[in-house]
């Protein structure tokens, strides 16, 4: 687990050395073990190392090809390396390292462009190969490890890295907020586009890569996540799950650092843990508010069934809002879910012991594990009724007052795709469009980044086209993005077994009734964790990562705070601030539960003062 950053020259005369080296300063926290450059007359690039396989100095980057005509910067894992490295040494190829990163410098020698369709685990790399005057720049399938890139400079320098911090000592980028980002992001609460909050700087998207040749730059989409139902026994499923996952496990434990896992009170995280028996797991909870928003004694009572020793911390508000701006600096852009704050302080607690973790992040993306993906029984009733009079019953009820029971009827008559935008919904649109200044009403419709997916998946079930949509914006855009930079900002490699490409491959056959049915969701899923976990554990319902916002805004010194950050000069430049005060009042005095608007507005307000004011 590492981090990268580099360039392809601009015609601006600079300091290459010094240059890369200031960017790979921003990013020490990715590889505190040792950094490498490389820089020639076309390419310039820097690598920070956080040394997990083979700790050797000789597998130190920028790596090199025999020849040296190849070099590669490669951040994560691959956890197949050991097999695919025994095929390349039958092909005649000879490595100098144990590492799985020499995989892949040999792997493209052989196989090219299409090597990466081997590849079983997280990465994110750049080749760049001196003889065919090319840049090969890849991200894994699913997005786990997170790729950046941006022409917007002033001499046509093309930069790219693990992180957007890493650009901004470079002297030729331009630092310009993107104006359209913020709509959806207020109802997304994170990024959704593939262009970022910083104007001209793209995510390479999960499951493509990139080739730069002669300025000419050609995205290639490489694996697709698209189900692909056989009908088979739950039994043999249940069978498929257990052995799939136990190979998981086995594989993303590979390491010659000590490997601890992060651990919940929920299904996924313990299951992960049954099956690696760690030294210590790691959980947090909520200072002043354990008996609502604490799972840490459901870990240690795990934890002590499976003989593993659990580091607990708990958190209080006031940490939570010192360390927010640190907390935004290194997602790079807003990201408001709740649970990214405690994720920054598990992460804290777990670096003091272990180098690896392993986490249940994916798990209900691929088994179909949220609440959104379950019709109540009241809904499935209701839709027996023919669609055509419950869209006539909608069209009537939308035009009534907003209560628990038009949303009912509003909901019966939508198709999934007018219903479902995703797991996360914070500020409904036409409240964000409101709040808007007008120079950022123009962002694009929450419905239309939706719709290239939905487009993809036009023949499928609703619980698949839902889950569908959560593996393409969701899980990339929000749950990996904050694992990798709230884990990275402490040193420390989190993996996730259940995003393996096999685990995939199976969850794609499985039928949506095993994923989803009226008795539980992750249905499948459940019956094979029975086999390592208690039943309790098994059948729990999903939680998330509760954090008490709404109590905290209810205090008088965050409401003063939020209320101070409210009405700044610079925020007027985004919001109608009258109307955020008015939220935050509201919600200040009880009269409506506005924490998740305000919140963030709040984060987004927070990003911006680190990233536009105060540098």
């Amino acid at each position: 687990m590492c981090g990268f950053i580099g360039y392809i020259n601009g015609t601006n005369i600079i300091d290459h050395h010094q240059t890369i080296e200031n960017m790979m300063n921003t990013i020490i926290h990715r590889g505190p073990d040792s950094g490498g450059i490389h820089t020639d007359d076309k390419v310039t690039l820097g690598f920070r190392r956080l040394s997990i396989i083979d700790l050797s100095d000789v597998a130190n980057q920028p790596l090199y090809s025999a020849d040296g005509s190849i070099v590669l910067v490669f951040n994560g894992e691959i956890y197949n390396f050991q097999e695919l490295r025994e095929d390349l040494i039958a092909k005649g190829h000879t490595f100098k390292t144990k590492s799985d990163s020499e995989v892949l410098i040999y792997g493209y020698v052989e196989y090219g462009f299409e090597f990466v369709k081997k590849l079983r685990g997280m990465f994110a790399f750049c080749i760049w190969d001196k003889k065919n005057d090319l840049q090969f720049i890849a991200r894994d399938g699913f997005g786990i490890k997170p790729l950046y890139y941006t022409s917007n400079t002033t001499d046509k320098t093309f930069i790219f890295g693990s992180e957007i911090k890493a650009f901004l000592p470079h002297p030729s980028f331009i630092k310009e907020l993107n104006k359209d980002a913020l709509r959806p992001y207020l109802t997304f609460q994170y990024s959704s586009m593939d262009e970022t909050f910083f104007k001209g700087v793209y995510k390479l998207p999960p499951a493509h890569y990139m080739v730069i040749k002669n300025g000419e730059k050609r995205i290639v989409k490489y694996w697709d996540k698209k189900f692909n139902v056989r009908e088979k026994t739950l039994e043999h499923y249940v069978k498929e799950i257990r052995e799939t996952m136990k190979d998981s496990v086995e594989k993303h434990q590979i390491s010659d650092v000590k490997v601890g896992s992060f651990l919940s009170g929920g299904i996924d995280s313990s299951y992960i843990t049954a099956l690696l028996r760690p030294n210590k797991s790691f959980s947090v909870g909520f200072k002043d508010y354990e008996a609502m928003f604490n799972e840490t004694n459901l870990a240690k009572e795990l934890s002590d069934i499976l003989n593993v020793q659990n580091e607990r911390k708990y958190i209080s508000a006031e940490e939570c809002f010192e360390k927010l701006p640190t907390i935004q600096y290194h997602m790079d852009e807003p990201q408001s879910n709740p649970s990214s704050v405690p994720l920054y302080f598990l992460s804290e607690l777990a670096s003091k012991d272990v180098t690896v973790v392993l986490s249940g992040e994916g798990a209900d993306e691929i088994f179909g594990g949220y609440p959104w993906y379950q019709n109540s029984p009241k809904m499935e009733k209701y839709e027996k009724v023919p669609f055509g009079l419950r869209k006539v019953i909608r069209g009537i009820a939308e035009k009534m007052p907003k209560n628990q029971y038009t949303h009912f009827l509003v909901k019966g008559g939508q198709t999934v795709e007018e219903r479902f935008i995703g797991e996360a919904v914070v500020w409904d649109e036409e409240d964000a469009v409101n709040v808007l200044k007008p120079a950022y009403k123009n962002g694009p419709s929450v419905k239309s980044i939706t719709k290239r997916i939905y487009d993809e998946v036009p023949g499928e079930d609703d619980v698949t086209k839902m889950q569908y949509l959560d593996l393409h914006l969701w899980m990339p855009g929000d749950i990996l993005l904050k694992a990798d930079k709230m884990s990275m900002a402490h040193s420390i490699e989190l993996r996730v077994p259940f995003l393996d490409k096999e685990v995939m491959e199976l969850a794609k056959k499985i039928p949506s009734k095993y994923r989803v049915n009226d008795i539980n969701t992750k249905f499948a899923l459940r019956k094979a964790a029975h086999e390592e976990l208690p039943e309790e554990w098994a059948k729990r319902p999903k939680l998330g990562f509760p954090v008490p916002i709404r109590h905290w805004l209810r205090e008088e010194k965050y409401y003063n705070l939020v209320k101070e950050m409210f009405t700044t000069d610079f925020a007027k430049e985004f919001f109608d601030t009258n109307q955020l005060v008015g939220y935050l009042d509201e919600h200040y005095q009880g009269k409506a539960n506005r924490g998740r608007y305000i919140w963030t507005t709040y984060v987004f307000l927070v990003w911006y003062k680190r990233f536009f004011v105060d540098m």
